[in-house]
């Protein structure tokens, strides 16, 4: 069993515990004292050096990023390309993929409007056509329909891990399975799992994996990574190059890197490059599963108060369940809802139908209020949401 978190450590060193009570995770989390301080630091060498400068001296913590990112999820520091958000990162590796008339592109019915947007103008582009796996009992991607679907027709299988607007857990090991006896690829948008469950691109057999830092990673805003496996790697080719990305060769000719970082541009911010490294640095030194128990807890216990409250529905579905809590008031809209809350300095979010279309449309669901926990949370902050939501009967 891992180790309890120390929560009083968590929350003293995180400065803005002692301003709000922040159950917006999935959104953007609190950083961390460590983090905010390496990203200053970096910057203050910038104004002191020079940027170019100061981006030689720290080297060493640049390539440094790249092993901790590996450790994180089970990979090799050269599968590893690091990048300024997680959609530029699922759209590095899926707009790499070659797709023709006929071919088949497999999804989830979680998945996120901008990875929506993405299959549909390549479909257009392409004639490729983009088929939703159905969802089984528990309300997550059916194994068995995926199974059913897959042929020598289908060139992907894209799936988001959790979506924005569920504490659903996508089968993702299971999937993995699935592909990797098919023959497929599978691109899995790992942006709200990686910082608060346990993600081992070896365990899950995913052959790409985009994340970000902002989110349960608690690192800084603008900074992402993408996983592409060895195996694949050098039968991708980026969307965009450069002279990072590529060497110029000879006047007609150029040689695209051989590692993950051909999808990466030359120009970067060093400095919250070099704080998403100490992000998951600190989150691994906490440990994953320390952190996922944490998390696991807070939102079961949310769910279960939230379930006690008259006209409250939590919309959450999925036979495993993590740290993002969605609900309902009834007669309230969602926005009203999160409105109550910020005046009451709860932090929460709301996820609309235009985010999730293919999930939110099937349920005629509008909108749901969330709410996302993480470890440096207390049962205290919790009590208080479900006292807000309960005042406004009297």
């Amino acid at each position: 069993m891992p180790m309890p978190v120390d929560v009083a450590r968590a929350r003293h060193d995180t400065p803005g515990c002692a301003e709000v009570m922040h159950l917006n995770n999935a959104g953007a989390a609190l950083t961390p004292a460590p983090v905010l301080d390496a990203v200053i630091d970096h910057l203050k060498l910038e104004a002191r050096l020079g940027g170019y400068e100061a981006a030689t001296a720290a080297a060493p913590k640049v390539n440094a990023v790249y092993e901790t990112i590996a450790r994180l999820i089970g990979c090799r520091p050269h599968e590893v390309a690091v990048v300024e958000n997680a959609t530029r990162a699922w759209d590095m590796a899926f707009y790499a993929m070659r797709f023709g008339p006929g071919d088949r592109i497999l999804i989830s019915r979680a998945e996120y409007a901008s990875n929506v947007i993405a299959f549909l103008q390549v479909a257009r582009r392409t004639g490729a056509h983009i088929e939703v796996v159905d969802d089984d009992e528990h309300g997550q991607l059916s194994v068995k329909d995926l199974e059913r679907r897959l042929d020598d027709d289908v060139k992907l299988v894209a799936v988001t891990h959790v979506p924005t607007q569920s504490g659903l857990v996508n089968p993702a090991a299971e999937i993995g399975r699935l592909t990797r006896a098919a023959g497929v690829p599978f691109l899995l948008d790992a942006c709200q799992s990686v910082g608060q469950l346990p993600v081992n691109v070896q365990e899950i057999g995913c052959d790409m994996l985009s994340a970000t830092g902002r989110k349960f990673l608690r690192g800084p805003r603008g900074t992402g990574f993408l996983y592409v496996s060895g195996r694949l790697v050098e039968s991708l080719e980026p969307p965009f190059l450069d002279l990072h990305a590529a060497t110029w060769t000879d006047a007609q000719t150029y040689d695209i890197r051989p590692d993950a970082r051909r999808f990466e541009s030359w120009e970067t911010n060093y400095a919250a490059k070099i704080g998403l490294g100490v992000a998951v640095g600190y989150a691994l030194d906490w440990g994953i599963e320390a952190i996922e128990e944490r998390v696991t807890a807070l939102a079961t216990r949310l769910r279960a108060q939230l379930a006690q409250l008259p006209g409250v529905t939590v919309q959450d579905r999925g036979r495993r369940l993590c740290g993002i809590v969605t609900f309902t008031v009834d007669g309230v809209p969602a926005t009203d809802v999160h409105r109550r809350l910020t005046a009451a300095g709860i932090n929460t979010s709301v996820s609309a139908i235009t985010s999730a279309r293919y999930d939110l449309g099937a349920r005629n669901l509008p909108a749901v209020v969330r709410a996302s926990v993480h470890y440096y949370n207390t049962d205290e902050e919790i009590d208080m949401l479900c006292a807000t939501l309960n005042s406004r009967r009297t």
